[in-house]
């Protein structure tokens, strides 16, 4: 490879690592026709134009026929065919490989959810059951099985898949801690509660947080309150102090302590604000996002319910309208971060660094009738948002608090009474923005459709 391609490749990386989307693929261009022959630029060339939201999936298919071994581009190509209209393309051209490499665990995660979105409900992991077949000593299959399966609180089909594993494999750590979860997370408390007994020692985040879980449903607050903020304090902007925060703010909460409006603001740090769109932006923005919900269902890791999510960060992709709506949508950041108080070294929101801000996430979330999203947290995120672009009218929406978001109430499979700190509706060309840790989910409504865009920020 020339210097001049390496120096196009460098620098093509770090401007996509500043967020300058455009220019970062400019730059990896021309190092692919400087080097058209190596594998690595090819592949970050067709990872660039994939992120833009340019057609990428030949240009994947070439990086393959370069670098046949390399599975991240195939599992890209695939991704790309979907986004391009083609899942049937894509789950063959996955299934086909897995057929090749039953052991690539990856894959087959990929394949499963595309047959999800596609609205294969039934038989979506069928790879999974084919891969056990052929290599039923390998337990990182196993466990993506029951991972795809439990992620649909779908308990009875999670059972099947464990049982299965541990006959397969004997004991271990990893099959004891699903086991954890799928007792805690359906209530079975008996075997819950052998199970965190057995595991009381672990240090493995997954069951500290499984513990928490349970003992709010068994109404053991400060029970939960011990054991989270022994988690939270020893990072508090971790992704596992991420993870529990939200844990941390219900426990206070149901405890009546007042570090609850510590942590989540008294009044709560959530604004909303209008960002200066213009009636037609926001109408051509609700017809490009609208393009993009090219699925049938959300992925199931995902929050939404009767609607759909687009996949990639919408708001790092190449048309003019989204680029512009990123800058109105960060300009309203910086005007919510330049409000915030002081710096507190052990608060998860203000212990930030404020200087620069990142899209760490972006996505359009569009919901039908009865669509809602269910309450949940944005662990690896700083601030969390919400813009609303086209709304139902009011007597679609339905009586308030139909169509509102609201923060501050714990999911629903917690069992608590306790409700939002409050609800707000929404209004086209509105932002919401709040903490990554508060959590947030919105009220069913009646009719018509509800697309937003949301993103979270973190510090550059």
């Amino acid at each position: 490879m020339s210097a001049e391609a390496l120096r196009w490749r460098d620098q093509a990386r770090a401007l996509r690592g500043a967020q300058r989307m455009v220019e970062a693929d400019q730059a990896i261009a021309r190092a692919r026709v400087l080097a058209p022959g190596d594998p690595l630029i090819a592949f970050l060339h067709a990872q660039s134009r994939y992120e833009l939201g340019h057609p990428s999936a030949d240009l994947f298919g070439q990086v393959c026929r370069l670098w046949p071994d390399n599975l991240d581009a195939l599992r890209n190509r695939a991704l790309a065919e979907a986004s391009e209209g083609r899942p049937k393309r894509a789950c063959d051209l996955l299934a086909a490989a897995l057929e090749r490499q039953p052991g690539w665990a990856e894959g087959h995660r990929v394949l499963a959810a595309l047959e999800w979105v596609a609205g294969n409900r039934a038989g979506f992991d069928a790879s999974y059951a084919r891969a056990v077949a052929a290599e039923p000593n390998n337990p990182a299959l196993w466990l993506g099985w029951f991972a795809a399966v439990a992620q649909l609180r779908d308990w009875p089909r999670a059972e099947s898949v464990l049982s299965r594993a541990e006959a397969a494999l004997g004991s271990s750590r990893a099959l004891t801690e699903a086991r954890l979860f799928l007792a805690t997370e359906r209530g079975d408390d008996a075997a819950a509660e052998r199970l965190l007994a057995l595991t009381a020692d672990w240090p493995q985040p997954f069951v500290r947080i499984a513990a928490i879980r349970h003992a709010l449903r068994r109404g053991q607050p400060e029970r939960a309150l011990e054991i989270a903020l022994l988690l939270a304090r020893t990072d508090p902007c971790s992704p596992l102090a991420g993870q529990v925060w939200p844990y941390v703010s219900t426990c206070w909460r149901l405890l009546d302590d007042e570090r609850a409006g510590w942590l989540d603001g008294a009044p709560p740090f959530v604004q909303d604000a209008a960002v200066g769109l213009t009636a037609l932006e926001l109408t051509d923005l609700a017809d490009l996002l609208r393009g993009l919900h090219a699925f049938q269902l959300p992925y199931a890791e995902q929050s939404v319910r009767g609607g759909t999510q687009t996949d990639r960060s919408v708001l790092l992709r190449h048309e003019p309208l989204l680029q512009r709506t990123r800058e109105a949508l960060l300009a309203a950041v910086g005007d919510y971060v330049a409000g915030l108080p002081p710096p507190d070294p052990t608060h998860p929101l203000l212990a930030r660094p404020r200087d620069r801000l990142l899209i760490a996430g972006s996505w359009s979330v569009l919901l039908g009738p009865g669509g809602f999203n269910v309450a949940h947290s944005h662990p690896r995120g700083w601030i969390s948002s919400a813009f609303y672009v086209s709304l139902p009218g009011p007597e679609a929406m339905g009586p308030a608090p139909a169509g509102h978001f609201q923060f501050g109430a714990p999911p629903a499979e917690l069992g608590l009474d306790l409700a939002p700190y409050a609800t707000i509706a929404p209004r086209a060309g509105h932002l919401v923005l709040f903490p990554s840790t508060l959590w947030h989910g919105t009220v069913p409504f009646e009719a018509g459709e509800r697309l937003n865009l949301a993103f979270d920020v973190v510090p550059g």
